[in-house]
């Protein structure tokens, strides 16, 4: 059965409150639930980790080898800055979407510059929550189911 890791980085345990205008009122519970709930209609399984550490989403990118079949990355902050999260994508040699609740395109400068795109079959950002479920669809129909 395929698997994939919903992996989440510095500050979405915030989701809901912070910067609703921004990033909605859906909180990162809510978002585990629907994606819960998405996966289980289809047939395949998610799993969820969430910090705020640099290190520790590296260590959960690691361990993602030979337990998961892709993984689902919304590393907020540190897409625009992690070279250690580039390098261990490269090193795992997993399918990454990376995601974004909103268009970070649309938004300041540095928000352009991804040092994980380089390293994921591709990206969602701009749909909020229901990037998530996007995501998931989007790294099934990759690994061909």
């Amino acid at each position: 059965m395929t698997s994939i890791l919903v992996l989440n980085g510095p500050n979405l345990n915030l989701l809901g409150v912070r910067q609703p205008e921004v990033y909605g009122r859906t909180t990162l519970s809510d978002i585990e639930s629907m994606c819960q709930s998405h996966a289980a209609e289809r047939g395949f399984t998610v799993s969820f980790f969430q910090s705020n550490h640099e290190g520790a989403l590296v260590d959960a990118i690691h361990d993602a080898r030979n337990v998961h079949d892709a993984i689902l990355l919304n590393a907020g902050a540190y897409t625009h800055t992690s070279i250690a999260l580039h390098d261990a994508i490269a090193s795992v040699e997993l399918p990454v979407c990376e995601l974004h609740l909103s268009n970070i395109h649309a938004r300041e400068e540095f928000r352009h510059t991804s040092f994980i795109s380089k390293v994921a079959v591709g990206m969602i950002c701009g749909f909020g929550a229901h990037g998530y479920v996007l995501g998931l669809d989007a790294l099934r129909r990759h690994l061909g189911h």
